[in-house]
């Protein structure tokens, strides 16, 4: 697209910008233009990170729920109420 503006394009265009904006409005207009294209990077950043954010955590909602809930092999659960279940003093 810019390949085919030539340098007297490129003079003719900052021609009319000073005439219509003046000499002392251009420097306000390019902060102004360059604070403007910031804010929209950082926006578009902020948007790409927040969708890696909720792929990151989609994934690991799914590889929490896809693994069944199991105990070690060495833990053995009672099936019926032991001697030390009886004794309500003991810590």
């Amino acid at each position: 697209m810019f390949k085919q503006i030539g340098p007297m394009e490129i003079v003719l265009i900052l021609a009319v910008l000073v005439l219509l904006f003046g000499a002392k409005k251009l420097p306000e207009l390019a902060r102004g233009s360059g604070r403007a294209l910031r804010i929209f990077k950082s926006e578009t950043k902020g948007l790409i990170d927040d969708d890696e954010d909720d792929k990151t955590t989609a994934t690991t909602v799914k590889a929490v729920e896809e693994k069944p809930a199991t105990l070690p092999s060495d833990v053995v659960q009672p099936t019926r109420p032991t001697a030390y279940d009886k004794h309500t003093d003991t810590p």
